[in-house]
């Protein structure tokens, strides 16, 4: 197993986009996201988020693959 964060992102350089897609989607589903201390949100809000980005990313790498 890797000693590596599983938090942290396989492209360093990518960072700023997530964090930008991470707000983008918390807007989307009206989790009041913020930068800083988050943790008067709950687990369900938190969890919806990542949840979603991955469904959003999900959706856009199939239409690429499609060729749309």
């Amino acid at each position: 197993m890797s000693n590596r964060s599983s938090n942290r992102a396989a492209v360093p350089e990518a960072k700023s986009a997530l964090d930008r897609f991470k707000y983008e989607v918390a807007g989307e589903i009206g989790v009041p996201l913020k930068d800083g201390y988050n943790g008067d949100l709950t687990s369900r809000q938190n969890g919806s988020v990542g949840g979603y980005m991955v469904k959003k990313m999900i959706e856009a790498q199939e239409q690429q693959m499609s060729g749309k």
